[in-house]
């Protein structure tokens, strides 16, 4: 009687384990294929952030094509035409437009 208790503990635990293991395995695969990635784009997006300078050519997130004609602390003056320039915030420089752009 006590070893069919000990015998159904057993199971009983082994089947919490494989639930834990399988919530485990589930909280992994959303780490690799949508926590990492996004968190890589981050950086990638920063240091192109960073590394604008003058005389670059640069896509806004609201569609304007200009060239870089100054930089300020947070903001980048962008130059339309010639003698049209306009201030935007470095935020506002999308990386993957002006990457097309420049290739």
């Amino acid at each position: 009687m006590v070893a069919v208790v000990l015998a159904q503990a057993a199971v009983g635990g082994g089947g919490i384990m494989g639930q834990v293991f399988l919530f485990g395995s589930i909280i992994l695969i959303m780490y690799f294929f949508m926590i990492r990635p996004q968190q890589k784009k981050q950086k990638e997006t920063k240091k192109f952030i960073e590394e604008i300078k003058k005389g670059d050519d640069v896509v806004t997130i609201g569609g304007l094509h200009g060239k870089v004609s100054a930089l300020e602390n947070d903001a980048v003056i962008l130059e339309l035409d010639r003698g049209f320039k306009v201030k935007v915030e470095k935020s506002a420089v999308s990386m993957d437009f002006s990457k097309k752009t420049t290739k």
